[in-house]
């Protein structure tokens, strides 16, 4: 399918950080590619802190996720200088089994050993995996690919069901693909099936028409996405800086679930900005309940019957947001 264009709408979100006011947002798009439609969320940058993704953190040798044997709980320490953005959803490889993690976390310079809500995301291993540690976490390059697995990780906190979400995930893409979609290494890894060969062929099209889209617009902050049509999930980040750092991480997990959830290409309906900013102001209507996750870290959560909103502040910089996740239920 081609990639294409249309209209631009401006979008009013009120801050909830204290004592902000209401800022701004513009939205463009719909970009689409197949059955992925991707609107970009552009906005002014925040002042405030930098962060590293785990990604870079791990990759570069500055942050280090430690297995516990505990399956609920990790523990991570920050050895660098700089802090450290832990995104909820974002998927560790290795130790006894891969995770994914619970909560957005604000990791401070050294840090210490600091403790990570985390789930389970391949079920029965419980050993060393070829040639990776048993003690430690490898890699965080995956998000996890269904709204479902989000809401089974963030909002019921229940690893049978993220255990159930998984297996549908894998079900789905094999299903859709015509091919046993979990490697043989590792059948029960969500990981190591969005990193098998034949689910990345299957998004190697997405990712060829949708991840220039960002090229060259300094002001994007965010994206929102629709799959078969339907709005699926937003995600708002307080700079250009870390969103552009996540956005490969953010497309694949897309394109995943695109695949997932493809209609064998059935016509549908194409998502429109007014229904992104319908869904993001319904889950900014409704009521706020704040749970403070670390001396560092806030979350903020709005919920309606049709939306939900996440929010994510930096206590150090005077409860100012670093990251908004949307979903629609």
């Amino acid at each position: 399918m081609n990639l294409f264009t249309g209209t631009v709408l401006a979008l009013a979100i009120p801050f909830l950080a204290r004592s902000q006011p209401a800022g701004a947002y513009r939205i463009t798009g719909p970009f689409t590619h197949d059955n992925l439609t991707i609107f970009l969320i552009h906005g002014a940058n925040k002042a405030g802190k930098n962060f590293l993704t785990l990604e870079e953190a791990i990759d570069q040798r500055k942050a280090v996720v430690y297995e516990t044997r505990n399956v609920n709980e990790l523990a991570i320490e920050n050895l660098s200088g700089e802090d450290v953005f832990i995104e909820s959803g974002d998927i560790v490889k290795g130790g006894a089994q891969d995770r994914t993690l619970k909560d957005d976390l604000i990791l401070p310079s050294k840090s210490g050993k600091v403790s990570l809500s985390a789930f389970c995301v391949e079920h029965g291993r419980w050993t060393r995996r070829g040639n990776e540690s048993v003690s430690t976490f490898n890699g965080s390059h995956d998000a996890v690919s269904s709204k479902q697995l989000k809401m089974a990780v963030r909002m019921k906190s229940d690893q049978a069901e993220v255990w159930n979400q998984v297996a549908q995930a894998q079900a789905s893409l094999s299903s859709n693909l015509r091919t046993n979609a979990r490697p043989a290494a590792a059948p029960t890894s969500l990981a190591m099936t969005m990193d098998a060969p034949v689910v990345q062929r299957s998004i190697d099209g997405y990712i060829q028409e949708l991840a220039g889209i960002v090229n060259g617009k300094s002001d994007v902050i965010g994206y929102a996405f629709a799959i078969n049509g339907k709005v699926n999930t937003a995600d708002v980040y307080a700079t250009h800086d870390l969103f552009a750092k996540l956005w490969m991480k953010l497309l694949r997990a897309s394109c995943v679930e695109a695949v997932m959830e493809s209609n064998g290409g059935k016509k549908f309906e194409p998502a429109t900005t007014n229904a992104v900013k319908s869904a993001i102001q319904d889950a900014e209507s409704g009521k706020a309940s704040a749970r403070n996750l670390t001396d560092r870290t806030e979350v903020v959560v709005k919920e309606t019957s049709q939306n939900v909103v996440f929010e994510t502040r930096d206590r150090v910089q005077s409860g100012a947001w670093v990251h908004r996740n949307y979903m629609t239920k």
